[in-house]
């Protein structure tokens, strides 16, 4: 890569780390970066992984004070989260190149489908429990897993709001804070995104010179988003998400 390439990935990485711990969706900006770089999408995804462990992680300590009293709930929904993103990371690098560059651009479109309504899913959700006005289970139940499992299973193989799908199933099913929930889902996606990790380390193809790209920017990122991420205003921050997932879709199929 040029520097300039290389300071577009950095800078990449930062943005990634940032959205993901607050709201999710980083790879939506690294993404369709690596690709302008010349990667194939299967490199570009596997590297990005492994990137973007460290900003997992970092966001994650980054709401710890939120995390506070979550042990059980965490350790529950982890073990299913693991799982999960072992398994996505096993369809990456079984399914053909092909099958891969036809699924993307609808993971992408149904990423910023989720990212565009939030604001009204998160509403909805709490009119339904003032409307019920009862408690839920205190770790969502069965149907919270088999939501985690699914979610986490599309993590590993792809990731592209990732917690956003995760912050929607925890919503319904689990009556917390929204931004303790924010905290457990941080924690599964570095539980996904570190698993998916070591299993490309031993089976798949990467860049090593992008993977410390990203995962500097990312870790950076990552205590940015925990410190002044909530301070951003929603509207602008899902603007700029969807138009970089705009230029990945684009790209994606003109390719």
């Amino acid at each position: 890569m040029t520097i300039w390439e290389s300071l577009a990935v950095f800078a990449a990485g930062i943005g990634a780390g940032t959205i993901n711990t607050v709201v999710g969706s980083g790879t939506l900006i690294t993404f369709p970066v690596l690709l302008a770089t010349g990667l194939s999408p299967v490199t570009a995804n596997v590297s990005n992984s492994l990137g973007l462990v460290p900003g997992s992680i970092s966001g994650a300590i980054g709401y710890r004070a939120e995390l506070r009293g979550q042990r059980q709930r965490v350790l529950r929904l982890c073990t299913v989260a693991l799982l999960g993103g072992l398994g996505g990371a096993i369809l990456l690098t079984t399914l053909p190149s092909s099958a891969f560059d036809m699924i993307v651009p609808v993971l992408v479109a149904i990423a910023l489908v989720l990212v565009v309504l939030q604001p009204r899913l998160a509403r909805a959700v709490q009119a339904r429990r003032e409307r019920n006005g009862t408690e839920g289970h205190p770790h969502g139940g069965l149907p919270l897993q088999a939501g985690i499992l699914c979610s986490s299973v599309y993590g590993g193989y792809f990731g592209a709001a990732q917690g956003i799908i995760y912050l929607g199933f925890m919503g319904p099913l689990l009556n917390d804070d929204l931004q303790r929930l924010n905290a457990v889902k941080n924690v599964l996606s570095a539980v996904v995104n570190g698993v998916a990790a070591v299993f490309f380390l031993f089976v798949a193809e990467f860049d090593w010179q992008v993977v410390v790209l990203i995962a500097v920017g990312s870790a950076l990122g990552g205590q940015l988003g925990a410190r002044i991420g909530r301070k951003l205003a929603p509207g602008v921050l899902r603007g700029v998400i969807v138009a970089v997932g705009l230029v990945a879709i684009m790209q994606l199929v003109l390719r």
